[in-house]
């Protein structure tokens, strides 16, 4: 089943959080000389137009990134949030209005060195086209496969160090195990890598099949944060985003604490944010 389309979604609660985080890793990994494999297993079309017409029937970047970017000014002593804020400015055709979205693939190649690699799975036809029509530097490639296997296909990575994000619509209930399987598999074949993985969370609770694999996998060291707009119930549908990361940089967690803590009032009254050591060593 490949029905799924982020264009519906972008720009929302969930790419705050996915992407906030995502940003500080990469600002941690590049501290470092040696040349690093990126891979996205759903890369998505990469840019979003806020004016589209999925995009326009949800709307649901007015209650994600919209109220971020109309407090920037007032945002911006917060270093991590200032930065990614200017990050997204700079997608702009006018950086006094907000008509895109940059969605993983752009927040993963806007900043590779020449030494640096990224590939980027889309098994969505519909998707992969969008995404190879947008330019892309000549050390990212777009290929139209299954992320997960994707993935595990090309490890051991041919530079020192590995990042990977997965980031699935899970649309199917089989996902949550088959991401578990992947993250473990790719683990094992690269111990050092850096591994971002995020969940949605939905009333039925189906993450807790994701967390729970892991878990009795034997990872050794993840970081685990989520960001909720409201309890479970009170209304249909996603009611907070999660994210897992293998291998944290440190300081990640107290990174984002201090600028989650300036994205949540901004979000809802109802909105929390919480993080901890899932599993530590």
């Amino acid at each position: 089943m490949l029905s799924y389309q982020h264009a519906y979604h972008a720009g929302n609660f969930a790419d705050v959080h996915k992407h906030l985080t995502l940003h500080a890793v990469i600002d941690h990994l590049l501290r470092k000389a040696s040349p690093i494999s990126f891979v996205d297993t759903h890369a998505g079309r990469g840019l979003y137009p806020l004016d589209a017409s999925e995009t326009q029937r949800l709307a649901e970047y007015r209650q994600g990134v919209l109220p971020l970017w109309e407090a920037r000014l007032d945002l911006s002593d917060e270093p991590l949030l200032a930065s990614w804020l200017e990050a997204i400015t700079g997608v702009q055709p006018d950086p006094q209005r907000l008509v895109h979205y940059p969605g993983s693939p752009w927040w993963l190649g806007q900043r590779l060195r020449r030494d640096d690699r990224l590939k980027l799975f889309e098994l969505h036809p519909g998707e992969h086209d969008y995404l190879a029509r947008q330019a892309l530097a000549d050390n990212v490639r777009h290929i139209h496969a299954d992320g997960l296997a994707g993935l595990l296909a090309s490890l051991p990575a041919a530079t020192p160090r590995l990042c990977v994000l997965i980031d699935p619509s899970y649309e199917r209930k089989a996902e949550y195990a088959e991401v578990a399987d992947c993250v473990l598999s790719a683990m094992r074949k690269a111990r050092h890598g850096v591994a971002l993985v995020w969940y949605p969370l939905l009333p039925a609770g189906r993450h807790h099949e994701l967390l729970e694999r892991l878990r009795d996998g034997g990872l050794r060291k993840v970081w685990r944060s989520e960001l909720t707009l409201h309890e479970p119930g009170e209304e249909r549908g996603m009611y907070g985003s999660g994210m897992l990361v293998v291998n944290p940089p440190w300081g990640l967690g107290e990174r984002l604490a201090t600028a989650m803590a300036r994205v949540t009032p901004l979000l809802g009254q109802a909105s929390r944010y919480r993080a901890d050591w899932w599993v530590e060593e």
